[in-house]
């Protein structure tokens, strides 16, 4: 409608890619302007936000683990979606005044980025929660078509490309053809099962209770799918569950390889099942075309090399795989009257 874009050229519009791990924001025209933990400290048994609503992001991730009996530090989505509606639209409203500032002039449009395997009640409740966040209009984009946007795919293309979305809660798989996905396979297994099967794995072998924060430092610091190199070790420190009483131990990024074996395997079984859906003109392309890994949980070193060796296809990994998402829902926004009718069957009106 030509108001919507006369509205457009006035307002703050913006693309969210609302993770259960961070939440970044892009603005039209000027890229990521905000990534932050989906983090937010309430008083204990309320929904009631610390410091006037201001303890959302870095304030809070810094607390959880380490909150009082007073104040609980939630993680308001689980696996890619809504567990929590109430705190989800209080965070979405503190991020989007950040962004917009106070005194905005008019309510943003929002493309939010939404994992493939979502049920319409879950749909709801996210475009709910950003409307009553103060969007003007909001949009529901795939997951799988924001990373591919993101990643400079030529998803709207006659050919196949494929990507592999790992993020925090899900891991999204799609083959996309024509601005529209072919097959696509959302599991519940990404970055923070890895963070649990490090967590599990200092509990069997060393009777030592970490934190999350802790293993995702592990994760991050000394984690790997496939050998790369020479192995390293850190100091992990935690509540030994014999004596009850701090310790620290060194672990090697062998033991750490072997601990994330499982949430591995889950996610290279969903990338093999998806290709072994393919239509075969589809598969006929990604053997050119190959795989692309986006989402944070891809930066585990040795990953691209994994899931070569088990597809036998060309690996590449995104520029800058955290952000492309969110960088996805900015490009479609800057092209939303062009790709509006072509993904139609995407978005909430």
């Amino acid at each position: 409608m030509w108001y919507e874009r006369l509205l457009g050229a006035f307002s703050v519009d913006m693309g969210i890619d609302l993770g259960t791990c961070n939440t970044l924001v892009a603005v039209r025209g000027q890229g990521i302007v905000l990534n932050e933990p989906s983090v937010v400290a309430v008083k204990k048994g309320t929904n009631q936000v610390l410091k006037n609503g201001q303890a959302v992001g870095w304030v809070a991730k810094e607390m959880l683990g380490k909150t009082p009996g007073s104040i609980t530090a939630v993680r308001p989505l689980k696996d890619g979606v809504i567990s929590d509606f109430e705190i989800t639209e209080a965070m979405l409203n503190y991020f989007i005044t950040k962004v917009t500032g106070r005194a905005r002039f008019l309510a943003p449009r929002v493309v939010i980025s939404i994992p493939s395997g979502i049920t319409a009640v879950e749909k709801r409740a996210v475009f709910d929660s950003a409307e009553r966040a103060g969007a003007r209009r909001t949009y529901l984009l795939e997951e799988p078509i924001a990373a591919a946007i993101g990643a400079g795919l030529p998803f709207a293309e006659p050919t196949a490309s494929m990507i592999v979305d790992i993020g925090g809660g899900t891991t999204e798989v799609a083959i996309m053809t024509l601005a529209d996905i072919a097959t696509c396979e959302s599991v519940r297994v990404a970055g923070d099962d890895m963070d649990e099967a490090i967590i599990s794995y200092m509990k069997r072998t060393y009777n030592l209770m970490i934190g999350e924060q802790t293993a995702e430092r592990v994760k991050i610091q000394i984690g790997s799918a496939s050998p790369t190199g020479e192995d390293t070790s850190m100091d992990v420190r935690g509540r030994d569950m014999v004596s009850g009483l701090p310790r620290k131990t060194e672990i090697t990024s062998a033991e750490i390889r072997e601990a994330l074996q499982e949430p591995v395997a889950a996610i290279i079984e969903a990338v093999t099942r998806t290709l072994e859906r393919a239509e075969p003109e589809l598969a006929a392309d990604l053997v050119e075309n190959g795989i692309t890994l986006a989402g944070g949980g891809s930066l585990l070193r040795g990953l691209p090399a994994r899931v070569q060796k088990a597809t036998g296809l060309d690996v590449v990994l995104a520029e800058d795989p955290l952000t492309c998402v969110a960088r996805g829902t900015a490009i479609y926004l800057e092209n939303i009257e062009l790709w509006k009718d072509t993904l139609e069957n995407n978005l909430e009106t």
